[in-house]
Formats: structure tokens, sequence, C-alpha cells
């Protein structure tokens, strides 16, 4: 399985939303809060062009918001 990053903030319903659909599917998630990383701010926002959160990175994809459709095929890929 592709390696799972979550973006958040400590204040975000979606990042909460996304958080508990990982565990619910018992996918292992590396949660890094923007709010205490600035560095990690900057590079979503290099990497996305967007400044919201939640910012999800499965493997090399890069998914702005909490979107499960894109979520599960992403997780459903096979690792290259």
């Amino acid at each position: 399985m592709a390696k799972v990053v979550l973006f958040s903030t400590s204040t975000c319903s979606w990042c909460r939303r996304a958080k508990r659909y990982f565990k619910d599917q018992r996918v292992p998630f590396k949660e890094v809060n923007i709010e205490r990383d600035p560095d990690a701010a900057r590079d979503i926002v290099r990497k996305t062009g967007q400044m919201g959160v939640p910012v999800i990175k499965i493997g090399s994809s890069w998914i702005v918001g909490f979107d499960k459709e894109r979520i599960e095929k992403e997780l459903a890929r096979k690792p290259s």
C-alpha cells in the first residue's frame, strides 16, 4: 500500500472526517499538523497551489480536500 500523509489543522472538520475514514478503513497514515509545522504548510502550497486542508498525499499523488472517491482510487493503485 502506498504511504499516506494527511496534512491537517486542529480545527478542521474535514480533517477529522479524513482521519476517521482512514482509521475505519485500517489505512495507516501519518498526520502533519500544519499549524505546528510552518515548513509543511509552505510545502503543500508549493506542491498543490492551495492553502486549505485537508491535503492528503497518497504515494506521489496529492489530493486537496476529503475526496473519498479519489482517495479510494489512489489507495487501490499498486505502489510503483
